[in-house]
């Protein structure tokens, strides 16, 4: 995960968390993306590390429908949210913002150790 500032573009941003995804795991050949990461991102994932880019994107408006693999990302937002310190953007610096999303996930994979 990376925090970065509003005046980023989500689909700009994407390249450095895919570059950090290669750096860290070897093995992974498919990655699953909002319909926010659409255009030049999927060819640019292909050529550089070999990802296949898949986007899960709604069809229908205004409706609700269970997407395939959405659930995991709004689980672990959700997760997240339990957080007090990242129920609100308190931080003011992106890289305390990431500490603490690394706290509140050893946080919660300690109290499921018990």
């Amino acid at each position: 995960m990376i925090v970065h500032s509003a005046g980023i573009q989500d689909r700009v941003a994407a390249r450095a968390v895919l570059m950090r995804l290669f750096c860290r795991f070897d093995s992974i050949t498919k990655v699953f993306a909002d319909g926010g990461y659409t255009g030049k991102l999927i060819d640019w994932a292909k050529d550089m590390f070999g990802y296949d880019v898949e986007i899960v994107k709604r069809n229908e408006l205004h409706t609700f429908k269970v997407l395939p693999k959405r659930w995991i990302v709004e689980r672990t937002f959700a997760w997240l949210n339990w957080s007090r310190r990242l129920s609100k953007d308190y931080e003011l610096r992106h890289t305390s913002a990431e500490t603490m999303i690394h706290v509140a996930f050893a946080h919660l994979l300690l109290r499921r150790s018990t």
